[in-house]
Protein backbone atom coordinates (compact mmCIF):
# COMPACT_ATOMS: atom_id res chain seq x y z
CA UNK A 1 0.00 0.00 0.00
CA UNK A 2 1.18 3.38 -0.91
CA UNK A 3 1.23 6.28 0.94
CA UNK A 4 0.61 9.83 -0.23
CA UNK A 5 1.42 13.06 1.57
CA UNK A 6 -0.57 15.57 0.69
CA UNK A 7 0.32 19.03 1.10
CA UNK A 8 -2.51 21.91 1.42
CA UNK A 9 -3.69 24.85 3.27
CA UNK A 10 -7.10 24.38 2.53
CA UNK A 11 -9.13 22.00 5.02
CA UNK A 12 -11.96 21.37 2.00
CA UNK A 13 -8.88 20.30 -0.34
CA UNK A 14 -7.54 18.17 2.33
CA UNK A 15 -10.07 16.29 2.97
CA UNK A 16 -11.12 16.04 -0.96
CA UNK A 17 -8.10 14.63 -1.81
CA UNK A 18 -7.51 12.47 0.86
CA UNK A 19 -10.95 10.67 0.29
CA UNK A 20 -10.05 10.25 -3.11
CA UNK A 21 -7.02 8.52 -2.32
CA UNK A 22 -8.06 6.84 0.89
CA UNK A 23 -11.29 5.40 -1.42
CA UNK A 24 -8.66 4.33 -4.27
CA UNK A 25 -6.06 1.65 -1.51
CA UNK A 26 -3.91 4.60 -0.66
CA UNK A 27 -2.55 5.59 2.85
CA UNK A 28 -2.92 9.39 3.25
CA UNK A 29 -0.69 11.82 5.34
CA UNK A 30 -1.81 15.53 5.63
CA UNK A 31 0.04 18.73 6.83
CA UNK A 32 -1.87 22.23 6.08
CA UNK A 33 2.13 24.39 5.49
CA UNK A 34 4.37 23.70 3.97
CA UNK A 35 7.18 23.60 7.20
CA UNK A 36 4.68 21.10 8.58
CA UNK A 37 5.01 19.46 5.09
CA UNK A 38 8.35 19.14 4.77
CA UNK A 39 9.02 17.79 8.37
CA UNK A 40 6.39 15.16 7.63
CA UNK A 41 8.15 13.93 4.27
CA UNK A 42 11.52 13.83 6.59
CA UNK A 43 10.05 12.28 9.11
CA UNK A 44 8.02 9.59 7.35
CA UNK A 45 8.86 9.00 3.84
CA UNK A 46 6.17 8.86 1.53
CA UNK A 47 5.80 7.57 -1.55
CA UNK A 48 4.37 10.61 -3.21
CA UNK A 49 3.71 14.01 -2.11
CA UNK A 50 0.89 16.62 -3.33
CA UNK A 51 1.96 20.01 -3.06
CA UNK A 52 -0.62 22.95 -3.02
CA UNK A 53 1.83 26.25 -4.16
CA UNK A 54 -0.32 29.36 -2.89
CA UNK A 55 0.17 28.44 1.01
CA UNK A 56 1.20 31.44 3.68
CA UNK A 57 4.78 31.21 4.91
CA UNK A 58 6.51 28.72 2.67
CA UNK A 59 5.07 28.35 -0.83
CA UNK A 60 4.95 25.31 -2.16
CA UNK A 61 7.65 25.81 -4.58
CA UNK A 62 9.62 26.59 -1.96
CA UNK A 63 8.95 23.27 0.05
CA UNK A 64 9.17 21.36 -3.67
CA UNK A 65 13.18 23.01 -3.74
CA UNK A 66 13.87 21.68 0.38
CA UNK A 67 13.05 18.45 -0.43
CA UNK A 68 14.65 18.67 -3.78
CA UNK A 69 18.05 19.85 -1.56
CA UNK A 70 17.54 17.42 0.84
CA UNK A 71 19.33 14.20 0.82
CA UNK A 72 16.33 12.29 3.23
CA UNK A 73 13.57 12.76 0.46
CA UNK A 74 14.90 14.34 -2.86
CA UNK A 75 13.94 10.88 -3.89
CA UNK A 76 10.31 11.69 -3.14
CA UNK A 77 8.15 12.58 -6.31
CA UNK A 78 6.47 15.61 -5.47
CA UNK A 79 2.91 16.68 -7.57
CA UNK A 80 2.38 20.69 -7.87
CA UNK A 81 -1.45 21.01 -7.20
CA UNK A 82 -2.42 24.31 -7.98
CA UNK A 83 -5.45 26.37 -9.20
CA UNK A 84 -2.97 28.98 -11.40
CA UNK A 85 -2.98 27.20 -15.03
CA UNK A 86 0.32 29.08 -16.63
CA UNK A 87 3.23 27.97 -18.37
CA UNK A 88 5.78 30.06 -16.24
CA UNK A 89 4.12 28.34 -12.86
CA UNK A 90 4.54 24.80 -14.43
CA UNK A 91 7.98 25.80 -15.44
CA UNK A 92 9.34 27.03 -12.14
CA UNK A 93 7.41 24.06 -10.75
CA UNK A 94 9.32 21.57 -12.26
CA UNK A 95 12.44 23.48 -11.64
CA UNK A 96 11.79 22.89 -8.35
CA UNK A 97 11.70 19.31 -8.23
CA UNK A 98 8.12 18.54 -9.11
CA UNK A 99 7.85 15.84 -11.35
CA UNK A 100 4.14 16.50 -12.43
CA UNK A 101 1.50 19.76 -12.15
CA UNK A 102 -1.90 19.74 -12.33
CA UNK A 103 -4.64 22.30 -12.42
CA UNK A 104 -7.43 22.16 -9.73
CA UNK A 105 -10.12 20.90 -9.96
CA UNK A 106 -8.80 17.49 -10.49
CA UNK A 107 -11.12 14.02 -11.30
CA UNK A 108 -10.29 11.51 -9.26
CA UNK A 109 -8.94 9.22 -12.35
CA UNK A 110 -6.91 11.91 -13.32
CA UNK A 111 -5.33 12.24 -9.55
CA UNK A 112 -5.21 7.67 -9.27
CA UNK A 113 -3.41 7.47 -12.54
CA UNK A 114 -1.18 10.61 -12.07
CA UNK A 115 -0.08 9.22 -8.89
CA UNK A 116 0.59 5.77 -10.19
CA UNK A 117 2.47 6.60 -13.02
CA UNK A 118 4.91 8.90 -11.05
CA UNK A 119 5.78 6.18 -8.72
CA UNK A 120 6.32 4.02 -11.39
CA UNK A 121 8.67 6.29 -13.27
Amino acid sequence: MSTVLIIDDSPTELHLFQNMLEKNGFTTLVADSGEEGVQKAKTTRPDCILMDVVMPGMNGFQATRKLNQDPATKGIPVIIITTKDQETDKIWGMRQGAVEYLVKPIGEDQLVHMINAVMAA
